[in-house]
């Protein structure tokens, strides 16, 4: 019988790519969604799909309970299911870390707890470290995330790792890149216009993960004897703050590009800034405050070495190869 497999916040970009493995290793594949999700990129007609409502304890039991009734439990869960920007603060803790709880508490209750539950964290958990001596940041090192978005997660982490025996696998990304992504599409929308923005003076080493390798490393947790273990993800390699523009502008067809150094000063006025009119118009800004925070930050080396060592990771997509991907799907879906 087919291993089952869930995939929470499955309509997103990293939750729709991680479904789309689940079916190409044969597991009977459930993606966990909302009433009002997008089902754009779920459109294999393998795919199982649940209704799941993380804010509300009660409703969540009810729509596990019901899918008790009439299927196995999953073998596997990965939770993607979150926010990386919200219009009110306290909305990440709703979401990031009140929904994880009431999941797990949910599972724990109904009898449910697959043999490897997977949470996608963030390398934001650490918050700005080793930003003097630019050294990698390890797991024993202290967490003191800065942003709402990396405390909620954090809160998260917590949570699991106070669960006795619960079988968690945490993993903190670095940057996520690649196709349905739309944060990082703006800065190849830009470079396309011609202009390049890059913050502050000081140095900046900033490390990315190509969305493939992320689900690359996600499975392969899944067939190792592990369990109750977190790790970093990145691509292996670190990178100056202009090698994405740079590597960017090429695939565009190197148009020309004014490259504009910003102040620290001048993104944090235009984080507020931005963020003020979109909340007056109840929307949320890719420009924020906790992004200013992010985008700040001079430091996110990490150590992957017990990813590599562990797990079998060996990541595919260099930075180089990650961009010529993705600069080729946003042309033909015409998004540039």
């Amino acid at each position: 019988m087919n291993e089952t497999i869930l995939i929470t916040g499955a309509s997103g970009f990293v939750g729709s790519f991680l479904v789309e493995e689940g079916l190409n290793q044969g597991m009977q594949t459930w993606a966990g969604i909302r009433k009002t999700s997008s089902k754009k990129y779920l459109q294999d007609s393998r795919i199982q799909f649940i209704e799941l409502d993380f804010s509300r304890p009660d409703m969540l039991r009810q729509q596990l309970t019901e899918y008790k009734k009439g299927h196995r439990e999953w073998d596997y869960i990965v939770h993607c299911a979150g926010v990386t920007k919200c219009i009110h603060p306290e909305d990440f803790d709703k979401t990031n870390y009140i929904g994880t709880k009431n999941f797990i508490e949910a599972l724990q209750a109904l009898d449910m707890v697959p043999k490897k539950f997977v949470y996608i964290s963030t390398l934001s958990v650490f918050g700005p470290i080793h930003e003097k001596d630019y050294a990698l940041i390890k797991e024993s090192d202290e967490r003191k995330p800065n942003t709402a978005y990396g405390v909620s997660k954090l809160k998260s982490e917590n949570f699991i790792l106070s669960q006795k025996e619960f079988p968690y696998i945490i993993f903190r990304p670095t940057g996520i890149y690649g196709p349905r992504e739309k944060d990082y599409f703006l800065l190849v929308k830009s470079i396309n216009n011609h202009i390049d923005m890059s913050v502050g003076y000081k140095k900046q080493l900033i490390t990315f993960v190509y969305v493939k390798d992320l689900v690359q490393a996600v499975y392969k947790s899944l067939r190792r004897d592990i369990i109750r273990k977190a790790y970093f993800l990145t691509d292996n390699a670190v990178y100056t703050s202009r090698a994405f523009s740079d590597y960017i502008q090429k695939d565009l067809g190197s148009p020309w590009v004014i490259h504009i150094k910003c102040p620290l000063w001048g993104l944090k006025m235009m984080s507020i800034i931005a963020e003020f009119f979109a909340s007056l118009l109840g929307k949320v800004s890719t420009l924020n405050r906790d992004k200013y925070k992010i985008m700040k930050q001079r430091n996110w080396q990490c150590d992957i070495v017990p990813t590599i060592k562990e797990l079998g990771y060996m990541p595919e997509y260099p930075l180089k190869r990650g961009v010529k991907e993705i600069i080729t799907w946003y042309k033909k879906e015409r998004w540039l």
